[in-house]
Parts: structure tokens; C-alpha cells; sequence
């Protein structure tokens, strides 16, 4: 339930805040005092409506999935909207998401709109037959299950079948396709590490004259090298390191022209033409590495394509079965539902009966197979179309299968905001719509703003929207709301008449006469 709501700065409201209890909660006053202005208010306070409001700030008592959303609950968590230059979101002081408010608010409140047709879509209307029935036989709820997992493995399998045979068509062109690209790479054998190779070699080839000719200047040095060794002995110096270097020097020059003329045998063209070819497999792949990866890959499809046919013989022997339990569990499913429609389009009626409309057909119809079976609901009113009712019609139709929907309830529910529900309604019309919402009202908080003076007398709460030099909100005590039970009744001009009227209505609403 919302516990607490606080508006500051929009349209005609300065500031208002309200504390809710649970049940049947009314608003009423004049026309444009801002009665629809704060419904929105509170709707976008839980990022269910977007309004310009400084604040819009909600108290609730909903559970927040902590891993899923990364906040923490609290005693009462505090969803608030601020528009600054910007607006923004917070639940419990933290930066939120509108998208992730909205998730979180739509699992626990429900704003029923004029003309809003889904609680009447067949699958709705299915689900509210299975509630029921899983309340009566809670097996019912395993054999749902039963039937959605089986169906999605059976759409899992029916894909892979659907993905094998568009393969088949062009089976032919596929293994062609993969054959050629492992064998392009094949006629280059790619070594990983050979474009670094082939670039030593390359630089080596482009320096191998100047090397050759620096290496047979620089051989002169070794035919002074006694000299200079003598010439150290007669300084009795140490001749140790210069030994040592002119052997190192030996080395590398001896390493150097076996390396030359290893070079010599080198074909440069091959090596340009290796380096090329390497280049352009470098240009299609991006590296060796991923060249070879891309090979594996196609040999793995090539292999694949090859055992297609078993693949396909497999699926269908699955497929196959699956169906045939499918079959069975939704033809189980429809027995038990068709088994209990008759029990629940009676209490339907007897709902609509209260709310003053004809009977309703409720019958199933057999559909291609889905998650819930081969069944689909479909709901009448005397032979009317759903979309040729009345508003009045409409929204009385809706709270009888809300009634009915609560019947299947455990513990208390989230909230229902309602519009325009009595509008144009006659005084019984509006009296059994103030009973059904007062039965709504054991497990729903539900927000109704109000324009008879029966579902007003029926409100747990009311509070009364007025306006002066600015819109603002109060709740009224009982005497007050007798008071503005007889305004509704009369106007401003309230007579002794319509308050007499008021009182009664007011005090047989709430058990009090």
C-alpha cells in the first residue's frame, strides 16, 4: 500500500500531504479543484506518469527484489520524483532509473484507464480461470508447469528443426563455401610467428651488401691485433679484457658472414611473394591466430553439415514425442477449466447482477497451441461487443472480474487507482459499485475519485480537494464528510433535506445505523 504521499509546486498546488490507511480510499470536490491533478501525482510519484512537478514524493510498504535493482528495503521505502533543471528519480535516496521505478511500482499498483481492454484479452482472461482453479485443485498449478516447460522445449526443438532444414536448402552451397575458405588457407600454411620471421629476413636481405662490405673493412683490425697485444706486454698491463673482446668481435663476425651467406641462398622473390601472401591473410583475418581460429571453425561446420541428417532424424523423433505430451496435458488442462466454468461464470453474474448489468458468457475456444495450452477465453455481455459498452458499462464489467479475481487472493494485494469510476451512473448503479470496490478493498488499497454521494458514504478515507487561491487537500472527519456527502447530493446550496439524506446514507455505508 502507499502509506504516505507529499506534492510541493505543481500546476495549482503549493504543497500537499496525505497519509493513506489501507481500504477503500475516496477524493471528492468541485470540478478543477485539482482532483485529477494529484491522482497524477501520485501515479508519477512511483514513475507510473511523468508530471512537472518540484516533488512528487511516495511512502510504500512494497518489497524491492535487492539483487535485481541494487537497493535496499527499508521499513518504508520512499520513491520520489525531483524536477529541477531535469527530472529525476530516487527510491530511498538513491539515484534510480524512471524505467526501473516503473518495473518495480507496476508489480504492486495498477492504474485502470477508461478503455483499457487488457484485463479482457484471452490469455488474461485464461490466467484469471487458472488462479481460480489452482485455488480449488493446486495441482492445477503443476500441471501448468508441466505444460509450459514441455511447450518450450518442444519451440526450442521446433527452431533447431526450422534452422536444419533452411540449412539443407542450401546445404550444398554451404559446404562449398566452407571446403573453399579452409582450403585457402591451407594453400598458404600460415605459421604462427611467420610474419615476424619473414620481416627479419626481409629487413636482413635490404642491409645484406652494406653488412657484407662493412664486415670485410672491419677484418683488417685482427691483422694488428699481436700488435697490440705486444704492446700491452711491454706496459705489463693486463691484456685479459682486450683478449676477451677481440674474441667476442671474432664471434659475432664469424656468426655474421655464416649468416650472409646462409642469406645468399635465400630466394628474395619467394620471400616477397611469402610476405605478400601473408599480408593479404592478415588483411582478411587480422592476424594468423584468427586465420587459423576461422579455419577451425569452418572444419567444424564442415563437420557439422556432415551429420546434418542424422541431426534432422533426431529432432523429428523429438519433436514428435513432444507433441504428443503436449497434446495430452493441454487436452487435461481444457478438461479441468471447462470443468469449472460453469461455478465461475456464475459468481461472474452474480457480481454483475449486483452491479446492475446482464449476464456474461464466458467460454473457451480451441487455438493453436501456446504457454498455457490449446485454450482461449472469451467474454460476452448479452451479445454486446465489448467495444459497443458504455464507460459505465465498461468499467462495472471490469470490476465484477476484479471481484472475482480476489475471490483467489492470498493476503493482501498492492493497489488499484480508478478512473471516472461512477461517473454517469444512477444511485443503485453507483451503490453496487461502491459494494463491489468495498469487497475489492479487503486485499486491494484502492484510490477512487468520486462524483456520487453512495460510493463517497462507502470510503474508508476521504479526502476533500478545494481550491482558493491555490488547489489543496484534507481529509474530512465524519461530520464533514456527511457535509460533503450533502454538496454532492445538492450542490452548494446544501438543504436540510440533503443532509438528513447524507447522514443516513453516510452512517448505513459505514455499519453505523
Amino acid at each position: 500500500m502507499i502509506e504516505r504521499f507529499y506534492l510541493k509546486e505543481f500546476l495549482t498546488f503549493k504543497e500537499a500531504e496525505m497519509e493513506f490507511h489501507p481500504g477503500l480510499v475516496v477524493f471528492t470536490g468541485p470540478s478543477g479543484s485539482g482532483k485529477s491533478i494529484l491522482m497524477r501525482s501520485i501515479l508519477s510519484s512511483v514513475g507510473l506518469d511523468n508530471v512537472d512537478a518540484q516533488i512528487c514524493e511516495s511512502s510504500v510498504c512494497w518489497q524491492i527484489d535487492e539483487d535485481a535493482y541494487g537497493i535496499g528495503n527499508e521499513a518504508s521505502n520512499i520513491f520520489r520524483q525531483v524536477k529541477k533543471e531535469k527530472t529525476r528519480y530516487f527510491i530511498n535516496s538513491q539515484s534510480t532509473p524512471r524505467a526501473s521505478m516503473e518495473s518495480i511500482s507496476s508489480a504492486y499498483l495498477r492504474h485502470l484507464s477508461l478503455k483499457d481492454y487488457s484485463d479482457f484479452e484471452p490469455f488474461a482472461l485464461l490466467r484469471r480461470i487458472d488462479e481460480r482453479l489452482a485455488v480449488l485443485h493446486p495441482e492445477h498449478t503443476n500441471a501448468l508447469k508441466d505444460y509450459a516447460g514441455k511447450f518450450s522445449e518442444y519451440k526450442s526443438a521446433s527452431e533447431e528443426l526450422r534452422v536444419i532444414e533452411d540449412q539443407e536448402k542450401r546445404l550444398a552451397e554451404l559446404k562449398e563455401f566452407a571446403a573453399y575458405e579452409i582450403g585457402k588457407i591451407d594453400s598458404i600454411k600460415p605459421r604462427i610467428g611467420e610474419d615476424e620471421e619473414l620481416s627479419v629476413i626481409k629487413k636482413e636481405l635490404s642491409k645484406k651488401e652494406k653488412i657484407e662490405k662493412a664486415l670485410q673493412q672491419a677484418e683488417a683490425i685482427f691483422a694488428h691485433e699481436s700488435h697490440v697485444s705486444s704492446a700491452l706486454g711491454l706496459l705489463e698491463a693486463d691484456s685479459a679484457f682486450f683478449d676477451d673482446a677481440m674474441n667476442e668481435l671474432r664471434h659475432i663476425f664469424e656468426s655474421s658472414t655464416e649468416r650472409m651467406e646462409e642469406l645468399a641462398e635465400v630466394d628474395v622473390e619467394q620471400v616477397l611473394d611469402r610476405i605478400e601472401q601473408i599480408s593479404d591473410l592478415k588483411r582478411r583475418y587480422g592476424s594468423i591466430e584468427e586465420a587459423l581460429a576461422y579455419r577451425e571453425q569452418k572444419a567444424k561446420e564442415l563437420e557439422s553439415y556432415e551429420t546434418i541428417e542424422h541431426s534432422k532424424e533426431e529432432l523429428i523423433r523429438k519433436i514428435g514425442v513432444l507433441k504428443t505430451e503436449l497434446e495430452r496435458l493441454a487436452k487435461e488442462l481444457s478438461l479441468r477449466r471447462r470443468s469449472a466454468l460453469d461455478e465461475m461464470r456464475e459468481h461472474l453474474n452474480g457480481y454483475l447482477s449486483m452491479l446492475y448489468l446482464r449476464d456474461a458468457t464466458l467460454e473457451l475456444e480451441m487455438c493453436e497451441p501456446h504457454l498455457y495450452g490449446t485454450d482461449k477465453a472469451v467474454l460476452g455481455l448479452s451479445g454486446t461487443k465489448l467495444d459497443k459498452l458504455s464507460s459505465g458499462e465498461f468499467n462495472r464489467l471490469r470490476l465484477a472480474l476484479l471481484a472475482l479475481g480476489v475471490e483467489t487472493m492470498q493476503g493482501s494485494g498492492g493497489v488499484l487507482m480508478l478512473d471516472e469510476i461512477d461517473a454517469n451512473l444512477s444511485g443503485e448503479e453507483s451503490m453496487s459499485v461502491a459494494k463491489v470496490l468495498r469487497h475489492l478493498s479487503k486485499k486491494y488499497q484502492i484510490f477512487v475519485i468520486s462524483h456520487q454521494p453512495q460510493l463517497t458514504s462507502m470510503g474508508e478515507q476521504h479526502f476533500l480537494v478545494y481550491k482558493d487561491d491555490e488547489s489543496r487537500v484534507r481529509e474530512l472527519s465524519a461530520a464533514e464528510r456527511i457535509e460533503e456527502i450533502a454538496r454532492i447530493i445538492s450542490g452548494e446550496g446544501i438543504s436540510d433535506e440533503a443532509t438528513r439524506f447524507a447522514k443516513e446514507l453516510f452512517e448505513r455505508s459505514q455499519g453505523i445505523a
